[in-house]
């Protein structure tokens, strides 16, 4: 056998040695130019990693380039499973974010080249907790306590947002419910939105706390009554005073009290005011009362009707005007009631101006002249001459008087004239009277739209006349001489200007006197000092003011609409009495907009005043105290001009809170015709006062409110003082 010798074994050792590695070395090379490290073709690997700090959940996983999935168990220093090689990119990402607790991890330095080693990425962990909180409303009472979770106590004292101060983990749940329920008054609270998964902060949580219902009762003297809450809550009465149901109702929820069970032993007809809403606190205002002064005489229960018309001068069961608001309105020597026109419903159902004439009598109503259908235009005929085809027309906020003889007069209001180009919308300012069954122009021209001629103040003249005008103030004197103040020009057509006056003028033995305030347009109020007459005071200019004439023959004029002392313009509650050629504010606000400080029902104070208003009915009862009802203004509440229903007396320079609810927008309360009820709230009604100093109303509006649309009415009350 061959032998090599040790020197040639050594020599062939080395060289096959070479060999391998010249092999190895090319098949790394090869291996390497076929997809790792970028094409580099160095050999050399470098590890990705850095440090994980703040984790304390489970199941975090990091991966590179969007795999090399890499579980992270804990915190310090990491290093991905898979190093890559030199001068590859490499791009950190969380494939899982760590749960019990939830983590938010977030990689910062995740990206780059590896040129040697990375151990500089930084993996941020949070644990992210979110507050828990929500709204509170309805919350009256006191010791409220909430809780989240069954910990985490939160007593709570008042209504709005609430936040727990505990926060919750994010993905952990929450459970928002009531501890402690509160008392005085005693109540009972709700949650609603209290439960979840805490994703972001809570704020939707809702915790509402519950009402009484309850009120005042007066006028009682049977046995029996039973009241009871939407249709419900039954409860037993027995004396007069305050009441509250026992079953408190939730926050924002409506409530409706009515009458169950009538009282016997007397038989009574109780009714119910301030009956209805929504309870967004302890409800105290409701008034039942049992002896009500309004009773029901007639007309429908139901709004916007049509006008029953019957035969042309024959009374009739079933006749009756249509419902209507702004009619003048007169009381003969007889004791009958007169009404003519307004605005509302003819006998063919259709709104617009009214022309007609009807008598009240006996309990029944008779058409006594005018037209049947709106809009019918004036006929003047020869001035100062009655006959058969004269008419004032069509008539809204015209003003009426009655003379010693009894005749019927009117003054301007609102109407219809037939222009060159037809029929149209109008106002006037002329003067006509009704007597004998016939129309009279007696002054004034018969051409609408006209502006004043002031003439002299203090001096009659033929040719002087107010400007044309609806919805003023008037009066009649002792000697029979009409007097009006104020009044609007709405339409601001022809010569006749836009605006609301506060002048004052007499019509004496066909004469227009021009006898104080201004002869321009939209003037404020000059007050002077409270209780104090002086020749410089004056009401500013407004519409629809309510006035009386007292015992002692003053003038008292109140509210309206229009400018107060810094010439705002808008609802007006001051008391003024015109006296020898004087104005005196008397009371009431020199401010617009005054609220109404109704005091104890049936108890005069000197603080008390009637709310803002116009359009209100008023009379003067035997003992020459002042009345008023309802109108369109402000309660004792703030709100939008609404209507009211509320009756109100002024004696030896007080007021008195006499029926009626102290809230706007009250419905009427019907009951039983010929029985007790109440008329509720509207504007503009026609008035009247019988013999026995009874206060009759017909009619009037509702104008309604943005969620409930206005309406007129055709109902006749009466009200014994």
């Amino acid at each position: 056998m061959f032998k090599y010798s040790d020197v040639e074994k050594l020599n062939l050792y080395c060289g096959m040695r070479n060999c391998v590695l010249t092999f190895v070395a090319a098949l790394a090379t090869t291996f390497l130019g076929c997809g790792g490290g970028g094409g580099n073709s160095s050999a050399t690997l470098y590890s990705i990693g850095g440090t994980v700090s703040g984790l304390a959940g489970t199941g975090l996983v990091l991966q590179n380039n969007g795999g090399n999935n890499s579980p992270v168990n804990a915190n310090g220093t990491f290093a991905l499973n898979a190093p890559i090689a030199k001068n590859s990119s490499y791009n950190v990402t969380v494939l899982t974010q760590p749960s019990t607790p939830a983590q938010v991890c977030v990689v910062t330095n995740g990206t780059g080249t590896a040129t040697a080693n990375v151990t500089n990425i930084q993996v941020t962990c949070t644990t992210t907790a979110y507050t828990i909180g929500g709204t509170l409303s309805g919350l009256t009472g006191t010791g409220l306590v909430l809780q989240d979770n069954g910990a985490n106590n939160l007593p709570v004292n008042s209504n709005g947002s609430f936040t727990f101060s505990t926060p919750v983990d994010l993905g952990a749940t929450y459970n928002v419910t009531i501890l402690t329920q509160p008392s005085n008054p005693a109540q009972i609270c709700a949650v609603t939105n209290g439960s979840g998964t805490a994703n972001a902060n809570v704020t939707n949580v809702q915790v509402t706390c519950s009402s009484t219902i309850g009120g005042a009762l007066q006028g009682l003297s049977g046995t029996g009554l039973v009241l009871q809450y939407n249709g419900a809550n039954n409860l037993p009465i027995s004396a007069n005073g305050a009441f509250t149901f026992t079953t408190p109702i939730l926050y924002g929820s409506s409530y409706a009290v009515t009458v169950l069970t009538q009282p016997s032993g007397p038989a009574q007809a109780c009714i119910v005011l301030n009956g209805s809403g929504t309870a967004y606190a302890n409800v105290t205002n409701v008034q039942v009362n049992c002896s009500s002064n309004w009773t029901w005489e007639g007309g429908p229960n139901l709004p916007n009707q049509a006008g029953v018309y019957g035969t042309l001068g024959v009374a009739a069961p079933g006749n009756v005007p249509g419902a209507r608001w702004g009619s003048a309105t007169w009381t003969d020597a007889a004791g009958n009631f007169w009404l003519y026109g307004g605005n509302g419903y003819d006998s063919n159902g259709t709104q617009n101006t009214l022309g007609d004439l009807w008598e009240y009598s006996a309990g029944l109503w008779t058409w006594m002249g005018g037209s049947n259908v709106v809009r019918p235009p004036v006929t003047y005929g020869t001035q100062g001459v009655a006959a058969p085809g004269n008419t004032p027309g069509a008539r809204a906020g015209a003003a009426a008087w009655i003379d010693a003889a009894g005749n019927f007069w009117l003054f301007g209001g609102v109407g219809y004239y037939v222009f060159s180009s037809g029929l149209a919308s109008a106002e006037f300012s002329d003067v006509w009277k009704y007597s004998g069954g016939q129309w009279t122009w007696m002054s004034g021209s018969n051409l609408p739209d006209q502006a004043g001629t002031y003439g002299t103040l203090g001096v009659a003249a033929p040719g002087n006349s107010p400007g044309a005008r609806e919805d003023v103030s008037a009066w009649t004197d002792a000697s029979g001489n009409f007097w009006l103040f104020g009044g609007n020009s709405g339409l601001g057509i022809g010569s006749s200007p836009l605006g609301m006056y506060n002048d004052l003028w007499k019509y004496s033995s066909g004469e227009w006197t021009w006898m104080s305030g201004s002869n321009a347009l939209n003037q404020p109020g000059t007050y002077g000092t409270l209780g104090t007459a002086a020749p410089n005071n004056i009401p500013g200019a407004r519409s629809g003011p309510i006035a009386w004439t007292d015992s002692a023959g003053n003038f008292w004029l109140f509210g309206g609409g229009g400018y107060d002392a810094n010439g705002a313009l808008g609802d007006l509650g001051d008391l003024w009495k015109y006296n020898a050629g004087e104005w005196t504010w008397v009371g009431g606000s020199n401010g617009d907009e005054q609220l109404g400080i109704y005091g104890t029902l049936g108890i005069p104070a000197s603080s008390n005043i009637p709310g803002a208003r116009g359009g209100s009915a008023t009379w003067t009862d035997a003992a020459g105290n002042l009345w008023l009802f309802g109108g369109s203004g402000q309660g004792a509440s703030a709100s939008f001009t609404e209507s009211l229903g509320d009756v109100w007396k002024y004696s030896a320079g007080e007021w008195t809170w006499m029926a009626g609810s102290n809230a706007v927008f009250q419905p009427a309360v019907y009951e039983t015709l010929g029985m007790p009820g109440d008329p509720g709230c509207r504007n503009a009604a026609a008035s009247w006062v019988d013999k026995s100093g009874n206060l009759w109303l017909f009619g009037g509006a509702d104008e309604g409110t943005s969620a409930s649309p206005g309406y007129l009415l055709n109902d006749l009350w009466r009200f014994k003082p």
